[in-house]
Formats: structure tokens, sequence, C-alpha cells
């Protein structure tokens, strides 16, 4: 794959763009793209920023009606002038050379017309083409969409739009230079975005393997979104594969009632009546991801219980649209279910975050009876499946994602891509291992130990102290593009990743403690663990160093201010500092009510409060890099400031990095090697 690869991102801005039969005039230009390594990358041997902004980034794998072959996405990014380009290829379903099917840019491809055609997204278009690459056309009738999806018979398609419904107050006044916002409701801004009072639209529409017709919004006045934000999740909504119906998952609260529940709901629309039906009302969680049935009779989905809690554990659940019963499948089931897929009317696959990785299971709905399909040291999903085998996606904390192939019967895993094999060729990557440590009162600890490459058990090297953010979710075998494990290791640094309580995978009773208790059994568990590293005789236990992001940026905060000496070095990426200034200052609340407790003013104070790190600032005296984004809306870049201030005032050696065109993440490629380069060359000078 990867000479393929190679060949098509170096790319002539003046190839033709033929639109079936016909030249169409060309409107954008094909950003000329050349990721393969350097000479010097070559004899580098290690894992560098510049060469992870060099991997071609892989989509999920979309199979054929025939189950024959899969159709992928590979992105690519330039750093010099930051251009993205992404390419459809495809590949036989059971591995073989992969062909590519677009030259100048396809994204969310989709097969329709019983596989004789491929649609696709570029430039803010819909086009359709064979499947061999040939006969390009553009699909008219269809202008400013955020998504689609073609229905199974291929008469007709759903697309979503933004729909502006009314003007926000400070759009009433006649005075054009003014730049002023006026709110008068709560989540004015979300995540990222300020709200201009627009919505997420479905729209249906006949389709005729040409042209978009009689386009209808199914969600015609109402004040909410599908998909929701602030991830607008394609999974969201689906089709019937009888055509008939549309479901769709719908958030019905705005303003401050959207800022303190979770409760989203599906809807079902049926296409030939127009009538929509809310079938999971009175589910007071979320309700999402909905999937029908290969008979169209049911749709199995994912529903949490506790509203106001986004981390409840995911449960299955299935729909009889015609009796109207619901039935909790997994019960019993204490690990999360994603990734749902049918395999037949009698059998559910999906994939569940399990002990340090996420694996493929599969559950018989009327038994409840679960298998699990694969083990590895490997995170598994999104799949599809054709017959006895899935293809599915995989990556781990040594390999960026590539297409795999399952054997359901036996749980072998091979890959059929390798996308990115120039670069794996040229550098090495480190050893990862598994292991389980007792924690201070007794329980099990599972940690990841990444090594630097070319370990040397006789030498001593400096660790760093992993703290994830969340707080929940899972710590498995993910590939990251920022918070890269091998590029730590690469730097010469042990890399200790622990999953701590409040990490899911591991049971709801280890995932539900870290809730009100933030700096409490979660932060001994990650001094447990640095303290178990330290004692290897291949660790330097006096240059250590804790790193994290978000929650894991808390972490760093908090361990700042009671570590006792333990570490040389800190860096907090978008950090919660003052609890109190981050609860007036955020935008879902239900989150904060949970896991810290309430309001700061409530009486009592919620007993989260009491672990703020500023509380213990005045117990700083170790190096610090801190950093924030402006676009952070969910922990506002004020915390990371407080945090900078005070340590500048108390003369603590520390850095504050800035950015002020990204949000809770670093998402474009100069600021991200930037991220990377002040990241090290701080350790380097505080823990060397």
């Amino acid at each position: 794959m990867n000479r393929l690869l190679q060949l098509t991102l170096l790319i002539s801005a003046a190839a033709l763009f033929a639109c079936g039969e016909r030249e169409r005039e060309r409107d954008f230009t094909v950003p000329e793209i050349d990721n393969r390594l350097t000479e010097e990358e070559k004899r580098g041997a290690i894992l560098t920023p510049e060469i992870l902004w060099k991997f071609g980034r892989v989509g999920a794998p979309v199979l054929s009606p025939d189950k024959k072959v899969v159709l992928f996405t590979v992105t690519s990014y330039d750093i010099e002038s930051e251009a993205s380009l992404t390419n459809i290829y495809s590949i036989p379903a059971g591995g073989g050379e992969p062909k590519q099917v677009t030259s100048e840019g396809g994204s969310n491809p989709q097969w329709f017309s019983g596989g004789g055609r491929v649609a696709f997204t570029n430039r803010g278009k819909l086009w359709s083409i064979n499947p061999d690459g040939s006969n390009l056309r553009q699909i008219e009738g269809l202008d400013n969409f955020t998504g689609y999806s073609i229905s199974p018979m291929s008469d007709k398609i759903y697309f979503t739009r933004r729909v502006k419904l009314h003007e926000t107050p400070n759009e009433k006044h006649d005075l054009p230079r003014a730049n002023v916002y006026i709110a008068d409701d709560l989540l004015y801004r979300h995540w990222d975005r300020w709200d201009d009072h627009s919505y997420s639209h479905i729209f249906l529409a006949n389709f005729d393997g040409q042209r978009i017709s009689d386009e209808k919004n199914i969600m015609e006045g109402q004040m909410f979104n599908s998909p929701n934000p602030p991830f607008y999740n394609p999974s969201e909504i689906s089709w019937s594969p009888d055509g008939r119906y549309i479901a769709y998952t719908s958030k019905h609260h705005r303003g401050k009632e959207f800022t303190l529940s979770t409760n989203t709901d599906i809807f079902l629309y049926n296409i030939n009546e127009g009538t929509t039906t809310n079938i999971t009302r009175g589910m007071m969680g979320y309700d999402r991801y909905p999937v029908f049935s290969p008979d169209s009779r049911k749709i199995a989905f994912i529903s949490m219980e506790e509203e106001g809690y986004e981390s409840d554990i995911a449960r299955l659940f299935i729909y009889d649209l015609q009796s109207g019963s619901m039935n909790h499948v997994s019960e019993g089931w204490d690990f999360n279910i994603g990734n749902v897929v049918w395999d037949g009317d009698s059998r559910i696959l999906f994939t569940s975050p399990y002990l340090g990785t996420t694996q493929l299971f599969s559950i018989v709905p009327e038994s409840g009876e679960i298998t699990r399909i694969t083990s590895g040291k490997f995170d598994i999903g999104p799949f599809a499946l054709a017959g006895d085998m899935a293809v599915a996606a995989r990556e781990s904390m040594s390999m960026a994602r590539e297409i795999s192939t399952v054997d359901l019967n036996t749980g072998i895993v091979r890959n059929i891509t390798d996308v990115n094999s120039e670069i794996y060729e040229h550098i090495k990557m480190g050893r990862t291992e598994e292991r389980y440590i007792k924690t201070s009162d007794g329980k099990d600890l599972h940690m990841w130990i990444i090594y630097p490459p070319d370990f040397d058990p006789g030498k001593k090297y400096p660790a760093l102290l992993y703290c994830k953010g969340g707080p929940q979710g899972p710590l498995g075998q993910s590939w990251s593009y920022r918070w890269n494990y091998q590029i730590m290791a690469a730097n010469g640094y042990i890399v200790v990743a622990p999953n701590r309580r409040g990490n899911s995978g591991f049971g709801s009773e280890w995932r539900e403690q870290i809730s009100g208790d933030w700096g409490g059994k979660n932060i001994q568990d990650y001094l447990d663990a640095i303290d178990a590293m330290a004692r290897e005789p291949f660790v330097d236990e006096n240059r250590l160093g804790a790193v994290g992001a978000s929650y894991g940026g808390f972490s760093t905060f908090y361990l700042a201010g009671m570590h006792n000496n333990r570490f040389r070095a800190f860096i907090s990426h978008c950090g919660l500092f003052n609890m109190e200034s981050w609860y007036g200052t955020t935008e879902e609340y239900f989150f904060a009510n949970k896991d810290i407790g309430g309001p700061y003013w409530d009486s009592p104070m919620p007993r989260g409060y009491e672990f703020s790190p500023h509380l213990m600032v005045d117990r700083w005296d170790t190096p610090i890099l801190i950093i924030a984004g402006a676009k952070d809306y969910r922990v506002p870049y004020s915390q990371s400031i407080e945090a900078f201030n005070a340590a500048q005032l108390r003369g603590v050696p520390s850095r504050l990095l800035f950015f002020h065109d990204e949000n809770h993440w670093v998402l474009r490629p100069q600021n991200a090697i930037i991220w990377q380069r002040e990241f090290f060359s701080f350790l380097e000078e505080h823990m060397n």
C-alpha cells in the first residue's frame, strides 16, 4: 500500500477533473502533498513531531452490498501549507491490492445502486463515481449540507443542514459595525462555538442517482438538533433496510435545561405517513445510535439510565416496532457497549472497552449470552460484517489505524492495509507492556508501560506518568496524534499509563468511584503507579514527570501541590485549576453537577470543591508547563491563565503555551508541532 500512497500523495494541481460526459470548470485547487520521509528522517530512526504529521490517517471501512469490496479513506496533511487531502481507496474484503478511487479529494463514501456506484463528498458538493474510479459526476440539487445517507433502495436520501430559526438578540440592532453578543439563556456557547440560533435538521428528498429533488425538512420548526452537538455524530441517524423509516437521535432541551440534562431520545420517522414517534420517552439518560435489524422490525440502540451522568454505563436495548416493547438485552454486562451491528436477525456484534483494550463481542438478544470474539494488544472498531468475517478498523499504541479482517469463528485478526508501512520500516517503536500492581488499599491496578526504542534494562531512564482526561472513559490501545505514547518513548522516556479509578473497562464500581472524589483514590492510584515503577532498577527515581490534559491537566495541577518531591516537572494541557471559577464559566452543567457534586453556592458546599488545585498552590515548587486554547469553552483558558499567573507570582519556573485558534485539542499541523517541540524542550530543560 505504501507505494500506491506515495504516488497519490504527490498530486499535480493541473490534473483534469472529468465530470461525467462533460468537462466541468474546476472551482478548487488540489493541494500538493508529498509525505515521503526525507533521507534525514529515515536515518533518524525515531518518531518525531514532523513524522507524526506524515502518517496517512485511515477512515472507517465501508463494505459493499455484496460484501466483497471495502472502501476506506486516507487523509494526509502538508505541514508547510497546512492543507489536507482525503481520498477514497478500495480493497478486496479478504485482502489484496488496494486501488485508488478518487485522486482529487473524496470523503464519506457510500455505496448505492446495488454497489454499482459510490457517492462521496468533496468541497461541499455531493458526487458519484464508479467503484473503479471512472465516470465521475456531480449529483445535482444538493447544496449547503453537513452530512448525507442514501436509502437502501437508492431512491431517497436524507441529509443534514443547519437551519436558522430566529435571530440572536444582538442582531435586532441596526448597527452592523458593532461586535457584540447578547445572551438571555445558558448554552450561549458550547465546546468551541457560540450559539447563532441555528440547528442541525434532517431533510428527506427523492434521489434518482443523478439528481436530488423535492426536499422536505422532517424537523420543520424544531429548535433542536440531529445529530446532536458538540460532535454531530452521523451514527445518531439511520435508515431501516426496507427504506420505510428513519430513526434519529435528538435532545429536546434548550438553554439552561440543555446544560443540566443528558436526556436524548430516539425518534422514529415514518416516511410514508410523515409522522414521528418518540420511542424512548421516559428513558431519562442518553439514548443514541439506533441500528435497525435486517428485517426492519427492530431497533437496537445504546442507552444510559441516569439523567445528568454522561459516563453512565452504555447498555444495549432493542425496540420492537410492531409490539412497541422494549428489552434491555445486555442486563448484567458491566462494560460499555458501542459500534452495534446486527448479524442476521438473531445475533448482534459490538465492541466494548475491556480490561485495557477494546475488543469485539457478540450477544444473543433472546438469551443475553455474550461471547468474546477477539483478544490482543489492540483496539477494535468500527466494523462491518461479511459472512463469517468482520472488516474492522484496528489500532494500537504502536500502530496508527489500519483496516483488518476478523475471523468470527477463531477471533484471528489480520491487517489488509499497510498505509504507513514506509514509516514503520524506518523508525523504531518502543515495546508496550501490560502490568498489574496492588494499590495502597489492596486493589488491582492495570497499567500500560511503554519503553523507549532499544530499551536497555541496564540503564536508567526518566519516566513520565500519563494522567488521562475524562475523567471517565477508556485508556486502551489507542493511537493519538498528540498524546502519543511512542513519541514520548522515542524521546527517551518510560511512559507509565495507569487505568486508575474512573477509567472504563474495569466495571461500574471502578468507573463510578471517581465522581465527587477527583483528588482522592484515583490520585493515590497515580502515586502508587509511579512509585511502583520508580522502584525498578532501570527507572531514575530522581527524573520523574507527570503530564496530562483536561482532567489529566487537573491531575497534574493537583499533584503539583501534594507530590512530596516525587516529580521534577509537570505539564498541564487545558486543566481545571480553580473549581469554583471553572463551575462558573463552563457550559455543560450536567457534567459538573455529577462529578463535582453541584454548584459551589450550595450549603454545605459539595465535597468536590475540596479538591480544587488552587487551594494547594502555596505548596507549588516544581517547574510546570501550562497549555491552553482560546476556543476551549469546556475548560475555559482562564483556568490555565490563573494557574500560570499563580506559578509566576510564587516564583515557580513556568511557561505558558497559548493557542489563539485551538479548542480543547490542538488540531492544526504547525500548532501541533510547536506543541510537541515545547513539550519535550520543557522536559529536557527540567528533567535532565
